[in-house]
C-alpha cells in the first residue's frame, strides 16, 4: 500500500493504541509527520482506511456529474477563447485591406496625403484641413485623378503584371492582389468582368483564388466594339460554352456596353435580386473597365433608387491608363445599406500592357468599332525578286506593328487571314526570308509600337515563339482564332468566302495550317474557338446539342 500522511486523515480516536500487530507506528521528532505504513502479514491486505473509515468518502454519482459539467464548461470557455482570437486575426487582415476609417480618393481609392506631390492620393494641405474640419473628406479627389481626367497618361503600377517604364511605381501588381486576398473570407456577390475584345487575356481564369466560393455574376464589357451585323444569340453562346469549358461556375452571363448602356439594365436586377444582403465587388483585370460600368450602372440604378442617384456625384474616375484604380472604392449604392465596391484591376504580366511604354498603352485599347484587315494570296501586293514562289501565304510573314510577328508555314492558297484589334497598330506583309532584317531596321519608325528612340533602346524584342498546329474539318467555317493576350485576335479562314461558290474538296493532308507566333516575353497566344462575328458569323456558327441535364445546369445569358 502506498505511503499516506496521517494529516490528511480525520483526527483518530483515543481508543487507537499499539495493541494492533499488522501496524508500525514510526516515532519521529513531533513537529513532524507520524507515517503508517501497512505490513502484510497474510494473504489479503486491509489498509486502513477500509477497516476504520479513515479517508474523504469516495464522490458520489452526484458529484462526479458536477465535475464533467465543469471540465466541459471550461473546455468550451477555451474553444471560444481560441475561436474569438481566430476571428480577430481575420478581422484585423481585412481591415488591413479595406480600412473605412482612412481617407481615400473617391476616384482611385489611394489613401489622401499631403506630403508627396508625385504619388497617388495627393491633396493641398489647405484643402485637405479644410474637408477634415466640416468632415468631407469622403469628397476629395486626388491631383493624380485630375490629371487622368484630363488625358494624361500616368501609371503607378510596377513589378510582376506593372509597366516596366513611364513615371514612378507607387504601388506593384502584387499589392494591388492582396487588397482582393479578403474576398474569400466575406460573403460577397461578385461581379467578374471580361473584356471581349480580350475575352482570353482578361478572364481571370483562377478568379476562385480571389473570391473562394462566393457567387459570380459574369459580365462582359464593351460589345458595342464588335462588328456591326454581329448576332448577339451567337455571342452569348459562345461565350457560355467557353466559359464552361474552363469549369467556371457563374449565376448567370451579361453582354453589356457601358457607352450605350446596353444589357446594363438586366445586370442591375440580377445584382438587386442575387446580392441578399451582400456586398457587391467588381471584379475584374486591369483595364476592362470597371469603372466605366460602375457608372453606367449607377446611371441605370438611379431612375428607381435615390441612393444610387446620389452616389453618381462621386463615382469612379475613368481612363484609358490600367491601374487607373488603386484601392477598393466604397460606394453607397442600395437602399438596404449594402456596399458597393469598385476594386483595383488584377494585373496580368502576360498582356501586351505590360510590356509596353506608358506612353504607348492608348494604342492598344480600340475606340471606335472593330473592323477586320483581311489577307490572302490576292491582296498582296505586286511580288518582288524576294517573294516566295507559289500561289499561297507560304512563305510570307506578317507584322502586326512590332508586337507581334506570324510566319506562314502551311496553308492552302485560298486561306485569309483576318486581323481584329485597335486601329493604331499597321499590319504590314512581307517575305520571311527578309524579315528579321525587315524588323530590326523598321521597328519603331513603321513598325509601332514601340515608339520613341529611348523605348527601342529599351526594347528586347520578340523574343517568344509558339508554333501552331491548326486542324480543321470543315472548310466551310472558319478553322479557328490565334487570341493575342491584351491586344486582338486573328480569324483564320481556311478556304475564303466567295458568293455564289462552294469551297472545293480537299486532300486529307490539307486539312491543317500551320503558323509560328512571335511575341515579347511573357506575352500569351492563346487559340480557341472562332468568335462568330460580323455578318457571316450567325450563318456559319453551330449551336450545340444539349442534353436535359446540360440544358439544366449552364448558366443563362442576357443582353
Amino acid at each position: 500500500m502506498a505511503l499516506r500522511a496521517l494529516s490528511t486523515f480525520p483526527s483518530l480516536p483515543r481508543r487507537f493504541t499499539r495493541r494492533d500487530p499488522t501496524l508500525t507506528v514510526i516515532h519521529r521528532n513531533p513537529t513532524m509527520s507520524i507515517v503508517c505504513k501497512s505490513i502484510s502479514t497474510s494473504e489479503s491486505t486491509v489498509s486502513l482506511s477500509e477497516r476504520d473509515g479513515f479517508a474523504a468518502a469516495a464522490p458520489t454519482p452526484g458529484e462526479r456529474f458536477l465535475e464533467n459539467q465543469r471540465a466541459h464548461q471550461a473546455q468550451k470557455v477555451v474553444k471560444k477563447e481560441l475561436k474569438r482570437e481566430k476571428k480577430k486575426k481575420k478581422d484585423e487582415s481585412v481591415r488591413k485591406v479595406v480600412d473605412t476609417s482612412v481617407s481615400c480618393c473617391y476616384g482611385c481609392g489611394a489613401p489622401l496625403q499631403t506630403s508627396d506631390v508625385d504619388s497617388p492620393g495627393f491633396v493641398d494641405l489647405v484643402t485637405y484641413d479644410l474637408k477634415k474640419k466640416h468632415h468631407q473628406l469622403r469628397t476629395v479627389i486626388c491631383g493624380r485623378c485630375q490629371l487622368l481626367s484630363h488625358g494624361h497618361m500616368i501609371t503607378a503600377v510596377g513589378g510582376n503584371g506593372g509597366y516596366a517604364g513611364g513615371g514612378k511605381q507607387f504601388v506593384s501588381a502584387d499589392e494591388l492582389r492582396e487588397k482582393l486576398s479578403h474576398l474569400r473570407h466575406e460573403k460577397a456577390l461578385i461581379v467578374k468582368l471580361v473584356d471581349i475584345v480580350d475575352f482570353n487575356g482578361s478572364f481571370l481564369a483562377r478568379v476562385r483564388d480571389l473570391v473562394g466560393a462566393n457567387p459570380i455574376i459574369l459580365v462582359i464589357t464593351k460589345i458595342d466594339l464588335l462588328p456591326k451585323g454581329t448576332d448577339m444569340n451567337c455571342i452569348g453562346d459562345w461565350v457560355v460554352e467557353v466559359t464552361t469549358k474552363k469549369k467556371l461556375n457563374v449565376l448567370s452571363v451579361h453582354l453589356t456596353s457601358s457607352k450605350s448602356l446596353d444589357g446594363v439594365n438586366g445586370v442591375a436586377s440580377e445584382i438587386q435580386k442575387e446580392k441578399k444582403g451582400r456586398d457587391v465587388y467588381i471584379l475584374g483585370a486591369a483595364n476592362v473597365g470597371k469603372s466605366a460600368f460602375i457608372n453606367a450602372l449607377l446611371k441605370t440604378m438611379a431612375e428607381r433608387d435615390p441612393v444610387a442617384a446620389a452616389a453618381q456625384k462621386y463615382k469612379p474616375i475613368q481612363s484609358a491608363v490600367p491601374g487607373t484604380t488603386l484601392g477598393p472604392i466604397q460606394i453607397n449604392a442600395f437602399l438596404g445599406g449594402e456596399k458597393l465596391y469598385d476594386t483595383p484591376g488584377v494585373h496580368l504580366h502576360h498582356r501586351q500592357a505590360a510590356v509596353v511604354h506608358s506612353d504607348d498603352l492608348p494604342a492598344l485599347a480600340p475606340q471606335n468599332r472593330l473592323r477586320g484587315q483581311s489577307f490572302d494570296i490576292s491582296t498582296l501586293p505586286t511580288q518582288s525578286s524576294s517573294s516566295p514562289e507559289g500561289e499561297s501565304l507560304n512563305g510570307y510573314t506578317f507584322f502586326w506593328g512590332g508586337l507581334v510577328r506570324i510566319d506562314i508555314l502551311k496553308a492552302l492558297p485560298e486561306t485569309r487571314f483576318t486581323f481584329y484589334g485597335p486601329k493604331a497598330l499597321g499590319i504590314h506583309v512581307v517575305p520571311t526570308k527578309t524579315a528579321t532584317e525587315f524588323y530590326q531596321k523598321e521597328v519603331g519608325v513603321l513598325l509601332t509600337p514601340p515608339s520613341g528612340k529611348d523605348q527601342i533602346q529599351e526594347w528586347k524584342g520578340l523574343q517568344s515563339h509558339r508554333l501552331l498546329r491548326i486542324e480543321f474539318n470543315d472548310p466551310k467555317r472558319p478553322a479557328s482564332d490565334v487570341a493575342i493576350s491584351g491586344l486582338g485576335w486573328i480569324s483564320i479562314e481556311p478556304i475564303r468566302r466567295v458568293r455564289d461558290s462552294e469551297p472545293r474538296d480537299l486532300e486529307d493532308a490539307e486539312h491543317e495550317i500551320r503558323v509560328c507566333v512571335s511575341v515579347p516575353k511573357p506575352v500569351e497566344v492563346f487559340i480557341r474557338p472562332t468568335l462568330p462575328i460580323g455578318i457571316f458569323g450567325a450563318e456559319w456558327y453551330q449551336y450545340r446539342d444539349l442534353s436535359d441535364k446540360e440544358e439544366e445546369v449552364r448558366p443563362k445569358w442576357y443582353f
